[in-house]
């Protein structure tokens, strides 16, 4: 990301994956930029060596801000929050509240179930398939920076 003069933006946290990835950003020179909520930055797990990092009061306020940031989203593997934020995002995108790209990192198939979940909604007419098809999905970190990159 660094070397492709893209900057991060995520939940501000200094453990777990993103954790991992945004010193790595920061290692190779790029910018990074944390939103965390003030309860969890209280629980002292915030990122204290980032770019920016700012303290918000709520998850809302959290999503709003890191929508506010950004240009693009990209979901990695992960868990609740993972799913909560993606979900946000597109269901802004489905009502024309933006139209940022959106992509799956779906490293080693992890996003296959919930894929195959969301063309299962579009069968049962529950979703447009032009939602569906607007989501760009990488299988790797090349392809994924490359398609940013575009």
């Amino acid at each position: 990301m660094a070397q492709l003069d893209h900057g991060l933006v995520y939940g501000g946290g200094n453990v777990g994956l993103m954790g991992v990835i945004a010193d790595a950003v920061l290692d190779e020179g790029g910018k990074v930029f944390g939103v965390i909520p003030k309860s969890l930055k209280d629980l002292e797990v915030a990122h204290e060596g980032l770019t920016e990092l700012h303290v918000v009061n709520s998850m809302h306020d959290r999503k709003k801000m890191m929508y506010d940031l950004s240009d693009a989203f990209v979901a990695l593997p992960g868990g609740f929050g993972t799913l909560d934020e993606f979900c946000e995002i597109l269901t802004w995108s489905q009502l024309g509240y933006h139209h940022k790209p959106i992509s799956f990192l779906n490293t080693e198939g992890y996003f296959d179930r919930l894929l195959q979940h969301f063309q299962y909604s579009v069968d049962e007419g529950f979703v447009d398939q032009d939602l569906l098809d607007g989501i760009l999905i990488h299988n790797t970190v090349d392809g994924l920076l490359q398609n940013l990159k575009s």
